[in-house]
């Protein structure tokens, strides 16, 4: 089993955020913080993965003293160096995913990396987590898509978090985790819509006409949609795709396990679900696995103890979450620094949710 412990709340260290700040001494307190007999001499740090609002590092790190318990290498993830994915993450994603992992992470039942350390200022564009290196699995590729095998064990692992927080009252009193109003809604339909334009016009040679006017259609309709069906709602990551989970490999690692949780909200949990299977592999696979990985997920939610909630609501609320794919696509697309592997992925993404939107009569829900 994965070690739940929360991350020390007062290291009374300084803020860093880049790796190349962090000396040995830091890290030593951080560790011993942590209940770990160590001490670090000497540490490299290489990048890794392929975030869009922050930059992650792995930790290579030698020691002078050690326990059992001492970690090889850890992940620190920390601002992006470039300053409009940053002021996109200090909007609140910074904010949102260091709450996640020092408050919330060892409460639900679903696997991501132990935080070691966590620490943000006061203007929240600044940030460092010390997070568990669950290395040797791999990340997953938004671009290429995934197996019905490793579908399955994400949805799986998202009822996770979904069953343990499933209509949670408490949940309201986190001021800092956010629940959508009409009032949010209508501020979030008023930049979606030029945002979707936007996306149309700089996309225009690699969108389709059907495509762009799924796009249109959600985007005069999201207000509506954004508080619809309000009595089932759960913790929701929000970008649950492939490229923020880790598969495990023949070497080893977790089976699966969740990152990047700038996005968690409370929300309807079927949202996630819809959002990931409407972007995770092409339309021709999802269509030939879509009811069986919906049942599997279902049948998790119902292990979690979850109650008084079929398999046909379950889907009929999947299809209605299908819009989660548009909304992120576009606002992500446009508020990060264009990339040329960012657009692979955001067209993938556009084109796959779009196309589940037809296949699922899901404008008819609107």
């Amino acid at each position: 089993m994965p070690d739940r412990t929360p991350p020390p709340s007062d290291c009374d260290l300084p803020l860093v955020d880049h790796p190349d700040a962090i000396s040995p001494n830091w890290l030593t307190r951080v560790l011993q913080a942590s209940g770990c007999d160590a001490e670090v001499s000497a540490l490299r740090s290489s990048p890794v993965g392929t975030g869009q609002m922050a930059d992650n590092y792995r930790l290579h790190i030698d020691y002078a003293r050690r326990d059992a318990a001492t970690p090889d290498t850890l992940v620190v993830k920390v601002p992006a160096g470039n300053e409009t994915s940053r002021a996109a993450g200090a909007a609140g994603g910074y904010v949102t995913e260091l709450r996640f992992y020092r408050d919330l992470a060892h409460q639900y039942a679903i696997r991501t990396p132990r935080c070691w350390y966590a620490d943000i200022n006061d203007d929240q564009d600044a940030f460092i987590l010390v997070l568990e290196d669950l290395a040797p699995a791999e990340q997953g590729d938004q671009i290429r898509g995934c197996s019905v095998e490793e579908a399955e064990l994400a949805l799986r692992n998202l009822a996770g978090l979904h069953g343990s927080s499933w209509c949670d009252a408490q949940l309201d009193e986190l001021g800092w985790l956010n629940r959508m109003t009409p009032e949010i809604a209508g501020y979030f339909s008023t930049i979606l819509k030029p945002r979707t334009d936007e996306f149309i016009v700089r996309y225009e040679s690699r969108l389709s006409k059907e495509d762009a006017e799924v796009l249109r259609t959600f985007a005069s309709h999201a207000s509506s949609w954004l508080v619809a069906r309000p009595e089932c709602f759960a913790v929701m990551h929000g970008d649950y795709r492939l490229d923020n989970l880790l598969f495990g490999t023949a070497e080893g690692g977790a089976p699966v396990a969740a990152v990047d949780w700038q996005t968690l909200s409370i929300a309807h949990p079927a949202r996630d679900v819809a959002y990931f299977m409407g972007n995770a592999m092409s339309p021709e696979l999802r269509r030939s696995c879509e009811e069986e990985l919906v049942r599997a997920y279902h049948e998790e939610l119902l292990g979690h103890g979850v109650g008084d909630y079929s398999f046909e609501q379950c889907f009929d609320d999947y299809r209605f979450g299908q819009f989660q794919g548009p909304l992120i696509t576009v606002l992500g697309a446009m508020a990060v620094l264009q990339t040329d592997r960012g657009d692979e992925m955001f067209m993938a993404m556009s084109s796959r949710s779009c196309q589940a939107i037809r296949d699922l009569d899901c404008l008819s829900l609107l």
